[in-house]
């Protein structure tokens, strides 16, 4: 199953967003808060592709992007499909 990584900082209305999103859906991800730290906040610029804007997510190897994204990604019905494998089955 692809893991769902995203990195946030504190006080983000877009990380807030984004991780409510996830949340309301249902799926499993792994918060990483960069937002204070210069070596993880490169490490999400680098994974990124040069992206340095709060939040970035990551389903897997995809780079999705950040809380527009995600949430364009919804509206076109693409998110279900990526997160399926992360559905809580209780």
């Amino acid at each position: 199953m692809p893991e769902i990584v995203i990195y946030t900082r504190d006080f983000c209305y877009y990380s807030d967003a984004a991780r409510e999103l996830l949340q309301r859906k249902g799926v499993a991800f792994r918060e990483i808060n960069a937002g204070g730290n210069r070596e993880l906040r490169k490490e999400m610029i680098e994974r990124a592709y040069g992206a340095s804007t709060f939040p970035q997510i990551f389903i897997g190897a995809t780079h999705v992007g950040g809380c527009d994204e995600l949430y364009a990604l919804d509206q076109a019905g693409q998110l279900d499909p990526m997160l399926a494998p992360q559905r809580d089955t209780a």
